[in-house]
């Protein structure tokens, strides 16, 4: 039997810069610099996205999904960019070599094109290989006019049809409309997202995060699985329910254009009482800060509250912290409230575990359909000699 088209979103990160960086360097060098940054990229985008395959400079990745959740979209392709500048940056002090190859690692950089569509897994030539049309649309986006017509040289360009099966709204966003004619294709409208004006942003951010020194009442939860897949199913307000038998109902405000972060707020209703989160930092797959505010008959209390996601070799360690109120009737409060409510926290635990691992179930990959991980490490005497490793694809 033929196999069947599914639904999913492929995304292609692609080194910008790097023709050009080639044809003036020493290719030992630029050969092993290339491998680490593109191995930081596919790492990044693990496990949400699968590698489909490397092309040179370029990896392309793809998630099976009918829709998307745009916040999510959004956090792993800005923290796949921030993380290839900070590589980038580390890259260039970490080396004391003076070469054309090294010096130039600022010339690197990294976009991304996104795209909905159908595709079928087929095996051509020994390997699964992803064969469709918009296949053929995602790979015609990586030639475009982007930065000739925006002046925007790091970005994410989205397709229409990718927004549509999303529920982001890219002018609340501030995303510039774009369009690409294609011969054979036609005119494929998408968006624009300046991923050079993000990392700006994210570098002049200030971060609020809970230590475990500051912490009035700590659950720690050791889990299986990736940093990001329990990163996703905590912060989508959607799943509190499910391992949260207590909360009723979550509604998000102030999420612009339908992306969670920094100035929107968690309702959670706890049958007729409210509790508020007010989230004030948001780092991807790190950790997420808010302001928690609980309804007391006194009065509300506010709790400074950190979920820190600590990757191990078995998984991640999910750390939800709070901090001590500030004032004297809050302190006093808390005295009462909080076992309580860290006895309520505990009590989902069971719950959480299941689940994630029922979700993690879910995310393993089709067998052969993606290359196996090595672990690459730099040569004595290359450019990355005091560099710790990557994850690197075959």
């Amino acid at each position: 039997m033929a196999p069947a088209a599914q639904q999913a979103c492929f995304l292609i990160a692609d080194i910008s810069g790097y023709t050009g960086y080639l044809a003036d360097v020493e290719l030992d060098h630029a050969q092993d610099i290339l491998a680490d940054l593109v191995g930081a990229v596919v790492s990044a985008l693990r496990p949400n996205f699968r590698l489909a395959k490397l092309e040179g400079d370029a990896a392309f990745t793809f998630m099976s999904t009918d829709s998307i959740d745009g916040s999510m979209l959004l956090d792993t392709i800005e923290r796949c960019y921030f993380g290839f500048r900070r590589r980038r940056r580390d890259v260039r002090q970490a080396t004391s070599c003076e070469c054309t190859a090294c010096v130039r690692i600022p010339d690197l950089d990294l976009k991304f094109v996104v795209h909905q569509g159908s595709a079928i897994l087929q095996k051509v030539a020994g390997r699964q290989e992803l064969l469709g049309s918009d296949v053929i649309v995602v790979h015609r986006l990586l030639k475009n006019d982007v930065v000739e017509t925006t002046g925007t040289e790091a970005y994410a360009l989205i397709s229409q049809a990718c927004i549509d099966a999303s529920d982001l709204d890219p002018i609340a966003l501030g995303m510039r409309r774009h369009s690409e004619t294609y011969d054979r294709i036609g005119e494929v409208p998408c968006w624009v997202h300046d991923l050079g004006r993000r990392w700006l942003e994210e570098e002049a951010r200030g971060r609020v995060f809970v230590a475990p020194d500051d912490s009035i009442l700590v659950v720690s939860v050791p889990t299986d699985v990736a940093p990001q897949v329990a990163w996703e199913f905590i912060t989508r307000p959607g799943q509190r329910m499910s391992w949260q038998p207590w909360v009723t109902e979550v509604d998000v405000q102030g999420a612009t254009g339908g992306r969670r972060g920094p100035g929107s707020a968690n309702h959670c209703m706890h049958g007729k009482d409210a509790v508020v989160e007010e989230i004030l930092d948001w780092r991807p797959y790190d950790y997420v800060t808010d302001r928690t505010i609980l309804d007391t008959p006194t009065g509300p209390i506010k709790l400074l509250h950190t979920v820190e996601f600590e990757p191990t070799t078995e998984g991640t360690t999910i750390h939800f912290r709070y901090a001590a109120p500030n004032t004297k009737r809050e302190k006093e409060l808390m005295t009462v409230i909080g076992p309580a409510y860290g006895g309520a926290l505990e009590s989902g635990v069971p719950s959480l575990l299941a689940q994630l691992d029922a979700v993690a179930a879910t995310r393993e990959p089709l067998t052969g359909s993606e290359p196996e991980p090595r672990l690459a490490r730099p040569r004595p005497d290359g450019p990355l000699a005091g560099l710790a490793p990557l994850v690197m694809v075959d």
